[in-house]
């Protein structure tokens, strides 16, 4: 069985899930396309996602292309949920990536489409919504190859744009001016083409463009585009027939044990979690007995066993059927009762190599409306850290709050909202709040050895030294001494502690950037115990920070801004008001381009004025840049 793990991505509103309505109608599984609107669609399945109108969990469903098994993953649109999306890239064999003829396009679809690339995952595009007034094809598609990616191939003309009647008439590249333009995209995208092309007497009867297309398609040299409707259904078949023949369906590896990814967890009927996996290799049994690796914050990995009891894989739409899951498939499985998103079943290997997006830069803290719910508020934050690890509910310092990390307030309002409806528990949230970090002024040594200090009487030798390093090369911990001066446990107890005592700094906020070495080690037969090391590490560590100093530091997105021409002047001011700083700035065609930086807290701010002040028109993209030291008085963190 032959498997493609497809992935639907957009900007939010660009109708990514009415085009998985109209993929599984024509497929056959549903006999009526349901409404983003009306809350009938068929993966927008929770009644929050229904009432909003907006995708908050990925979720998957299958259909058939001949012998070909589709598992369709739809993705959250809105940028507050790009985590969520990101978990369902590491899993893909190919993309689909929507852009609206209206709109064009947007920041996400930029940010999404450069993320796409740098997996290397192929990627066909659907421009939607010809049907609807201001849908453009020419002058978008020269967008799509400036902004996104230059190799695009359209497969076909729309006649009667932007009215109801609006068709897609596949191009017969036959005729020599369409077979011209298709080769000159794909020469670009290969010299042994270009070659081919240029020694053809005859080039449209040598050279089998539609392979050289397929194959430039799997290594993201070329993307054809299509254009359609998802509503009326007008160049959705052609669509379908594009991904069948240019995106990949790898050959899995059926022997050996299973190995895969789990990129969501979500909790069935009387609590029973179950974990989505992706597998790469082998075949999944209940029963079975398996083995999960995890890599934690420090980069750590660990490892847990556990037995399945219950497999089951996506048959025809959301539906499931219990057996076997086969290589190259997805299943939701039951029974790992520790298991998390990011984990690797059955190899170390299959541990995705860090984020491919910034993590979360604000955080609020939030409390229960009722306080005798302080406890319930606790266990319910676990479950949603459960779905997106990333929220990570903690302590806010000493106070007996609890914190949340957030990307946006969307994200906020439907942490709210779940909070409530499932678990009963009304909330309030303070004001967010940019998470800025420490980092250490210059390098302090310290020693602790046994005996010498009476006012510790922990049986332990431990010597550190703490310094500085280069942004953002986070925190470093080192051994300057052997390896078997100390014991495991004795020697995980220091290195443990120093990262627990490191994550709130001299004003709250976590210290890094910088690099902790073991220096001196001593402890005596069994009577040292892994506690005296803690509290010596803890001791030498809290005194060596106030001695260094720390200088906080503020966390600095960089943007690009096109905006109409004729709205700069307001589009300047507003950018004043955030204190942000132009980079560079031309006008050209009737769009101004900017770029520069600002700090993070003002984003969302800004974000939120600036369709008022351009119409509606701007595109706005903005990333984790640096960090920078706050002037005046530092922010403390509870």
């Amino acid at each position: 069985m032959n498997f493609l793990n497809l992935g639907i991505l957009a900007h939010v509103d660009a109708g990514k899930t009415s085009l998985t309505e109209r993929l599984l109608y024509d497929a056959g599984i549903i006999d009526r396309i349901g409404s983003v609107d009306r809350g009938s669609t068929q993966t927008d399945s929770s009644e929050l996602e229904r009432r909003r109108g907006i995708t908050i969990q990925s979720a998957v469903v299958a259909f058939a292309l001949g012998d070909l098994t589709v598992n369709l993953i739809d993705t959250p649109g809105h940028t507050d949920f790009i985590a969520e999306v990101e978990r369902a890239l590491h899993v893909l064999d190919g993309a689909v990536l929507v852009v609206s003829a209206v709109e064009g396009v947007q920041a996400q679809t930029r940010a999404l489409m450069r993320t796409l690339l740098r997996l290397g995952v192929p990627t066909i595009l659907f421009v939607n919504k010809i049907d609807r007034p201001g849908a453009r094809q020419d002058e978008l598609l020269a967008d799509i190859a400036g902004k996104l990616a230059p190799g695009i191939l359209p497969m076909g003309g729309v006649r009667a744009i932007g009215t109801a009647a609006a068709e897609v008439r596949p191009y017969d590249f036959g005729r020599p001016e369409r077979f011209e333009r298709a080769a000159e995209v794909l020469a670009e995208g290969s010299e042994e083409f270009l070659a081919a092309y240029l020694e053809q007497s005859d080039p449209a009867a040598g050279l089998d463009w539609e392979a050289e297309l397929a194959a430039q398609t799997r290594r993201t040299a070329a993307h054809p585009v299509y254009f359609g409707s998802a509503v009326t259904g007008a160049g959705v078949p052609a669509l379908t027939e594009g991904i069948r023949r240019f995106l990949p369906t790898p050959a899995p590896d059926p022997g050996g044990p299973a190995r895969g990814t789990v990129f969501k967890v979500e909790h069935g009927s009387a609590g029973r979690r179950l974990a989505y996996v992706r597998l790469r290799s082998g075949t999944l049994r209940p029963r079975a007995r398996v083995t999960a690796y995890r890599r934690d914050a420090e980069g750590a990995v660990t490892s847990h066993s556990g037995k399945v009891t219950a497999v089951e894989v996506f048959d025809r739409g959301a539906g499931t059927v219990g057996g076997a899951a086969p290589p190259g498939g997805i299943a939701k499985v039951g029974g790992l009762s520790d298991i998390r998103i990011g984990d690797a079943i059955g190899s170390a290997s299959e541990l995705a190599d860090g984020g491919l997006f910034t993590p979360p830069t604000l955080e609020t803290v939030v409390r229960p409306v009722d306080p005798a719910e302080r406890i319930g508020l606790n266990r319910a934050l676990a479950s949603l850290a459960e779905r997106d690890p990333l929220v990570d509910p903690h302590l806010d310092g000493l106070a007996d709050h609890i914190a949340v990390r957030l990307y946006g307030e969307v994200q906020k309002e439907v942490v709210a909202a779940l909070l409530d409806e499932e678990f009963g528990i009304e909330v309030e949230f303070e004001q967010s709040r940019a998470i800025h970090i420490e980092r250490p002024n210059r390098t302090v040594t310290a020693l602790h050895e046994i005996g010498r200090w009476q006012t510790t009487p922990y049986i332990a030798t431990v010597g550190l030294r703490l310094e500085p390093g280069e942004p953002g090369s986070g925190l470093r911990y080192v051994l300057e001494v052997e390896r078997g001066s100390l014991t495991r446990a004795l020697r995980n107890a220091v290195e443990s502690t120093v990262h627990q005592v490191l994550r709130r700094g001299r004003y709250g906020w976590a210290v890094t950037d910088c690099r902790v070495a073991l220096t001196a080690t001593g402890y005596i037969g069994r009577v040292s115990k892994a506690g005296d090391f803690r509290e010596v590490t803890r001791f030498l560590l809290e005194g060596m920070l106030e001695e260094a100093g720390t200088t906080v530091h503020e966390p600095v997105n960089r943007f690009d801004l096109e905006f109409p021409s004729g709205t700069g002047n307001a589009v300047l001011a507003a950018l004043r008001d955030c204190a942000a700083q132009i980079k560079g700035r031309f006008a050209a065609g009737g769009t101004g381009y900017l770029r520069g930086a600002m700090a993070t807290e003002m984003v969302h701010g800004f974000r939120a004025r600036l369709p008022t002040l351009t119409q509606g028109r701007a595109v706005f993209v903005t990333e984790l840049d640096h960090y920078r030291p706050v002037r005046g008085t530092p922010p403390e963190r509870a």
